[in-house]
Order: C-alpha cells, then structure tokens, then sequence
C-alpha cells in the first residue's frame, strides 16, 4: 500500500512538473491526454541534447524552444517559421522592438503541447477581424499587446481595446497565451516580465484621454481650422473679431492674421453669441488666397428696419506681401441676415469634399408671427445654405448649384440644402466620405426647440425639414448645458477614435459616436478624460468649441470664465491618447515653407477684385484686361485720353471734363497736336506694355 501511494506522488509531482510552465496561462493543471499540436499530432519530448542548444542559442530561432524547453509542437528550430509561413506572415513584420519582441513570442504559440486548445476557440471564429495566427490570449498579455502593437500593426487593431480583447482573451481562467511563465525567460532577452505587465495594467486600467494644454491668454476662443497648405499653421478665432496665427513650433504670432474688432459688435453676457463667428478657408487657397469669414456687426445703412444685428459672410484675399496677414481691402460681402435675437445664432461655414461652401445658420428665435408681422427679416434663418464660390461672374459673389433641392423653387430660397434647425452648435463634414450621388456626411449638434436646452444630432440630408424630421441621435437635457459639436476624427496619433464624431456640450462632458460599418447605427459613448495626476494636465472651465488641425487631430477651445471677453482666460488644448506616442513616426508630416500668392490676377488687378476662378472683375470706372483701362461717360472728346475713371487728360489746347472745349473755341485737330499727344500717350501706357506686352494702346 505504502508503495502505491508513493507511486502516485511521484505521478502526480510529474504532471506537476511538465505544466507548471502554464502559470501564466492561469490554468496549468492540462492532462498530457488533452495536450494537441494544432493539427491534432501528438507534440513531442525533447531530449536533453534538444533542450541544452535551445537553451545556449541567442537567436529568434532558439526562442520558441526556450519557451518550451521540455514538451513541444516543433521538432526544429524553423518549425514555427515554416508554419507561420504557410499561413499569412503579414502581421508580424514589424520595425517597432518592443512589439517585435512581443509577436516574437505569439508566433511560438504553434510550439506549444496545448496548440489546438489555443487556436480552436468558438469566439475567433466569430471575430469579424479574425486571424488565423492568434491564439487566446491572456487578458492581461492581451491588452498589452494591443497597446504596444496597435499604432504598428493597425490593419489588425480595428476595433478598440475592450472588443478586441473580448474576442482573442480570454477571462474565464481557462488555457490562454502565455502558458508559460515569463520569468523563466533570460534577463538579457529584454522581454517583459511579469512586474512590467502589472505597472502596465495599472496604468492604462482604463480608456481614458488626455487633455494637453497647448496655449494659454486667449480672448474668448471660439474657433480653430486650419488653411490646408502644408504650413501646419492654425488660426485661431476670438470672439472680439481677431484671428490669431499659432505656428507649426507653437508660436503665437503677435501680429493677428485678421483684425475686423471695429467692424464686428460682439456682446459680453452670458448667452449672447454676437461676435466673430466663423472662418473657413477656400479649398484651393494655397493657389488663389481666399478665405471666407462669417461675424456680426450693425452699419448705419442698416439702422433702420425691424433688427438687432446683422449676421454678414465676407470673402477675404490673402496680402500678397505677407502670408501671415489678410488684406483688408478685399473684401466683398457674400450675404448679410438680419437677426432680431442674441442667441440661436449659428454662422458657421465649411466646405465638404465637393468644394461648395455650407453656410449653417440658427433660427434666431424669430417665430413664425414675427416672419409675418415684419418685413425685411431673412428666409435663410434656420437653414443650411450651399453655394458655390468658384464663379466667374462678377455681378453675384456665388452661384447655386444645379442640385440644390430647391433650385427651381419659387416658395424656397434656392440656396437652401436643408432646414428645421434651431441652434446648431457647430457642424462637421467628414472629409473622406461622398457617396457616388456625392452626398456627404454631415454631422451637426442642435438643440429640439426654441427654448430649450435638450440636444440631438442631425445627419445633414438634401432637402429634408428638421422642424419634422426625427434626429438621428437624441442626447437628452443635461443640466441646461448647451451642446456643442465637434469633429469627425480623421487624425493618426489616436486608433481608437479613428472615425468617431467627438463632440461635447459648456459644461466640459465629451461624448463620442461610432458606427461600426455604414449599415449599423451610431452608438454615443461618454469620452473619458484622465485627471491632472495621471495625465499631466487637465481640462478647466468652460468648452467653447472645437478645432481640427492639417492632421486630423482634434482641438478643444476653453475658457475658466463663461463671460469677461477682455480677460485673456482662453486655453487650447489638444485631446491626445496616452497610451500612444503623442507625434508616432508614421503620422509624421513635412511642413512646407509658405508661398507669395504669385498668381497672375492677383499681380495684375489693381482695380478690381479677382475670383476664386482666377478671373479680373472690374471695379466701377475700369475695364479692359486686369481692369487697366480707366472709363469715362461721356467718352473724351478731341483726342483726350481717359486715366482715371470719369477722368480725361486733354490735348494741348483743349479743356473741360470731357476735352470739349478749346484755347479759342475751335478744334485743333492737326497733325502737331496728334504728334504732341502721342507723346503722352507713350509715357502713359509705355509701363503698361512693359508689364502687359499685348496690351494695345487706344486708338486715336
């Protein structure tokens, strides 16, 4: 009896032996029955000899029979490169070191005496990412190899870390990879061990972001774009009608890109939204320099008639001096909506992928009666208008485009797109995203009435009235905090946003919504912001909007008090992920030098204004090309030349506006005063030619 018993310890200290190895693997206890290669063999015994070269090699080779020193699926060293080989390698080209090293050790999976019940999992085959060379992992290693791998690896990181780890982890304290235990690994490997995973673990225990201050003493930020020409500038806007130019190095230049604080009337209480609205830059302004700017103001013309403020879209042109400042002489109004409210106000202005110009406007808490009761109060309040800029027609600063739901209309605008918004808090157009009907997608945060403030968001479709229509996602009231909308994220430095529209509302919540395929719904997600301590810096005061660099990267404009516009309290902040590199090397962009507006109407029309088309539209009194040539009405009589508008240089002899009149009453018409006035005409025009050499001079 006694002999039995001893018989059994020693069975049972080797069954203990041969899978104490899986410590890490949570559940060791595996009888050498279950124990399958993936292909079902049985794995195989190494010999003394077999595990003493493993153990003395250095190589990535050696590896997989250092990991498995005793029982193993692979009979040489090539085994688990051959098999990888078979299936598909491509996830395991990596130039990254520490996730080298880490699909280094999953590609010795294949070696171990438990293959079959690593690979064969119900749950992979239902994994819409799956693939084929990832067993189940520990929940523990999984999440780290996620958060080390995912920027290097991003074809196979598609969902988020919680889906991802749901579909290969495991976390029912079932057989997962590792099932070995890492310490046995040598020192000199560099791997992980198992007390590095658990500072990991701590620190990345949940999802949340980072909020890093990028810019401080702003007044009252409402805004932040970008102009799309490889210079990585942004353009801040302040409320008081400054736009602020912050450099590629974080330079806050001290000369404003924009100064419009005479024209712009901006209000300083709570809940008045008057001010500089909106900025939004051509999508080919690296060639032509146009720019269009959205802000309210009240000039004396119109003082008279049922309004507060007028809500006015100017187009501006770059100075072709200096690329870090507008000039102010261009400017051409596009529309002007007379507002009889403070709030509900919108103004905002983007262009989609289809380069025409949304203009997104509230409904001013105009009510139906007062539409009736006053005249002169604007059909576009609560509308989405869309028009196109690149016009060569000098009479209208835009067309309409052909499709424009209401284009035929005689009972709507035809500029209008859509309608039935109330207090649109900013939209957002995704940039990679037209169907074939070029429909885009267009995302807007509003409110469900006049005087409330329950949020919802709109999906922007032609022609359809919000008024009526139901919103694509409802958000509830919280607390009296206005929504407030943000970007479809198209950036690098975060995977798990790619493609979610953030958004937030004043009171500093951020949300998020995410559709996993084009036929699946939006979900909304609360966006986790980490804390000072764990983050480094934190998000303080009040949201006031959202920016979007040349990257795609995500901006957040706030300011510690809702008021004051005079109190230099404005900070930027980027939204960044902490668990990645905050610039990773494959979203790394060159900055282009900036460029002189060199074009050839910009050099030339000196008296009128160019199109975003390239074309010279005379001023009044000007014509012909690039608007050189002065108009006189009536034209100049007795060989008198016409140099400024409604201006004639008279012959030698004659006088009066229009050279009707002579020294003596009499017209001298001969040959020496035609010769003299040649002369004249010589000195006047000969520049002209030398800039112009086709230009002919007038005949007399």
């Amino acid at each position: 009896m006694k002999h039995l018993k001893f018989v059994l310890l020693l069975a049972i200290a080797a069954n203990f032996w041969e899978c104490g190895d899986a410590k890490f693997g949570e559940k060791g206890e595996i009888s050498p029955r279950r124990r399958r290669c993936y292909d079902g063999s049985l794995p195989k015994r190494l010999k003394k000899k077999e595990r003493k070269l493993s153990l003395d090699g250095s190589g990535g080779e050696e590896l997989c029979h250092r990991l498995y020193p005793r029982v193993s699926c692979c009979t040489s060293r090539r085994a688990p490169y051959q098999i990888l080989h078979r299936r598909d390698a491509r996830i395991f080209s990596t130039n990254n070191t520490e996730c080298s090293r880490l699909l280094q050790e999953i590609k010795c999976a294949h070696c171990s005496p438990h293959a079959q019940m690593l690979f064969h999992s119900p749950k992979l085959e239902k994994a819409p990412h799956r693939q084929q060379d990832l067993p189940r992992l520990c929940h523990d290693y999984c999440q780290e190899f996620y958060y080390t791998c995912r920027g290097h690896v991003p074809e196979l990181f598609q969902a988020d870390v919680d889906e991802f780890c749901q579909y290969y982890g495991r976390k029912d304290g079932g057989l997962c990879f590792p099932d070995f235990h890492r310490k046995h690994l040598r020192q000199d490997s560099n791997y992980l061990l198992d007390e590095k995973i658990e500072v990991i673990n701590r620190k990345h225990k949940h999802n949340c972001y980072c909020t890093q201050e990028i810019l401080s003493g702003l007044r009252q930020p409402v805004g932040m774009v970008h102009c799309g020409d490889g210079s990585q500038r942004l353009f801040i806007l302040e409320k008081e009608g400054f736009v602020r130019i912050l450099t590629h190095d974080m330079e806050l230049l001290k000369e404003p890109f924009l100064d419009i604080h005479k024209l712009v009337q901006s209000g300083i209480k709570g809940g008045d939204e008057r001010g500089l609205l909106s900025l939004a830059f051509h999508p080919n302004y690296k060639k032509n320099g146009k720019l269009y700017i959205s802000y309210t103001t009240n000039q004396e013309r119109w003082a008279i008639g049922p309004h507060d403020h007028i809500l006015r879209v100017v187009e501006y042109t770059v100075s072709r001096k200096n690329p870090n400042q507008v000039d102010t002489r261009t400017t051409r109004v596009l529309m002007e909506v007379a507002e009889l409210h403070r709030k509900h106000l919108g103004g905002q202005l983007l262009f989609g992928p289809d380069g025409l110009l949304h203009i997104i406007l509230g409904d001013g808490m105009i009510t139906l009666d007062d539409m009736e009761e006053m005249d002169g109060l604007s059909d576009f309040t609560g509308s989405v208008l869309r028009v196109d800029v690149d016009t060569d027609w000098c009479s209208t600063p835009y067309s309409i485009p052909r499709n424009n739901p209401y284009f035929n209309s005689t009972n709507q605008p035809p500029e209008i797109f859509a309608h039935g918004l109330h207090d649109p808090g900013r939209c957002a157009v995704d940039k990679l995203h037209m169907d074939t009907n070029g429909s885009l997608l267009i995302l807007c945060t509003d409110t469900v009435g006049k005087n409330t403030t329950t949020g919802r968001i709109l999906q922007v479709i032609k022609g359809k009235d919000y008024e009526h229509e139901p919103s694509m996602f409802d958000l509830g009231s919280n607390e009296g905090a206005v929504p407030v909308g943000g970007f479809i994220y198209r950036g690098c430095q975060s995977r798990r946003l790619y493609g979610s529209y953030v958004f937030g509302d004043k009171n500093g919540n951020f949300r998020i919504l995410q559709r996993p395929s084009e036929d699946r719904l939006w979900q909304e997600k609360p966006l986790c912001l980490g804390t000072g301590s764990s983050c480094g810096s934190s998000l303080v005061g009040h949201i006031l909007g959202f920016g979007e660099d040349e990257l795609g990267e995500v901006y957040i404009l706030a300011s510690s008090k809702s008021t004051a516009i005079q109190s230099h309290s404005g900070k930027l902040y980027k939204l960044v992920d902490p668990k990645r590199p905050q610039v990773p090397k494959e979203c790394r962009r060159p900055v282009e030098d900036l460029e002189m507006l060199s074009t050839a109407c910009s050099r030339e029309c000196k008296n009128g204004h160019c199109t975003p088309t390239g074309k010279c539209c005379c001023s009044s009194g000007w014509e012909g090309p690039f608007c050189l040539r002065a108009k006189c009405e009536p034209a100049c009589r007795n060989g008198g030349v016409c140099v400024e508008p409604n201006k004639c240089l008279c012959k030698e002899g004659f006088t009066g506006s229009q050279c009707e009149k002579g020294d003596r009453g009499t017209r001298g018409d001969g040959q020496d005063d035609n010769a003299l006035f040649t002369g004249w005409q010589t000195k006047l025009y000969g520049g002209l030619q030398d800039t112009i050499p086709n230009l002919q001079l007038p005949l007399i």
